[in-house]
């Protein structure tokens, strides 16, 4: 039995998987009605990425190993780190022993301004305010979103719907988070996956960035709840409409409505709730 259960979940994890790194074999016991059976099971990877500009390092994050490149530049920008990817001169990953680094080079004034800050966040899956060293910190203030056409509510229904699809990861743990971008039509056209929600849309954010794709065309779909963090890295990006599956927190709502944010919660099962900004959204 356990050498059948090694042969199908072999073939979880192909050879040329764009995402192996992000995936790993374990062997386990599986109990079902007192039965019990040798396994192997699919499980996400996490890892430490240190995140280091201009040779100094700033942040610590747990993070799935893929797409680092999109998360290195996500996080500079959702951080207010960088106020635009051109003043990212050059990124080179460097694999260790113990972890992974993303060594970036910034332009001076930024790094100065990093370094004036002195914000340095030991990173945790999840964690959304570690390292901020006081609460004036941890109020942003976000400049309001210039947002685009009104998109349709059967739109954002079916974007969330078509989600999983493009979830292989998730598909082949059921541990990762996703954030995915998509056409005002409802058409996903971008997905990021991490084992951190946070993490899965700075890689979305760097990856709309690095191709230069108009947010003001479309709208960000998040598995996870909306968290004011979440709210704070959507509003950085000039992202108009965010909808998350699950449902956001009382300041979350408060800052999507400073921003000039429609957010959206509980978008699940053919249905959702808006919590601000209504004007973003159409009923359709």
């Amino acid at each position: 039995m356990a050498e059948q259960w090694l042969e199908a979940a072999t073939h979880i994890v192909p050879a040329d998987a764009p995402d192996r790194d992000n995936r790993s074999l374990v062997r386990a016991h599986r109990c079902t009605h007192g039965e019990r059976i040798d396994s192997v099971e699919c499980l996400i990877e996490e890892v430490p990425v240190a995140l280091v500009y201009n040779g100094v390092s700033h942040a610590v994050m747990l993070a799935s190993p893929s797409d680092l490149d999109d998360f290195a530049l996500g996080f500079s920008l959702a951080e207010g780190i960088l106020a635009s990817p051109d003043e990212l001169f050059d990124i080179e990953i460097e694999h260790g022993c113990r972890g992974i680094e993303v060594q970036m080079r910034i332009h001076g004034q930024r790094f100065a301004g990093l370094k004036a800050r002195r914000r340095a966040l030991a990173g945790r899956t999840g964690c959304g305010l570690c390292g901020v060293e006081s609460l004036e910190a941890a109020e942003r203030r976000l400049s309001p979103v210039r947002r685009g056409a009104p998109v349709g509510a059967r739109a954002v229904v079916e974007a969330v719907e078509a989600l999983y699809e493009h979830q292989e990861l998730h598909r082949a743990t059921r541990a990762a988070h996703a954030a995915a971008w998509a056409m005002p039509s409802g058409e996903i056209v971008r997905t990021r996956e991490d084992v951190g929600r946070h993490n899965a849309l700075d890689k979305l954010i760097g990856a709309l960035a690095r191709e230069g794709i108009d947010v003001t065309n479309g709208f960000a779909v998040v598995t996870s709840r909306a968290s004011v963090e979440m709210v704070q890295k959507a509003a950085s990006a000039g992202i108009g409409l965010l909808a998350a599956v699950s449902a956001p927190t009382g300041m979350a709502v408060d800052q999507a409505r400073h921003a000039n944010l429609t957010l959206i919660g509980n978008a699940r099962h053919g249905r959702l709730t808006c919590y601000s900004h209504p004007d973003g959204l159409i009923d359709d």
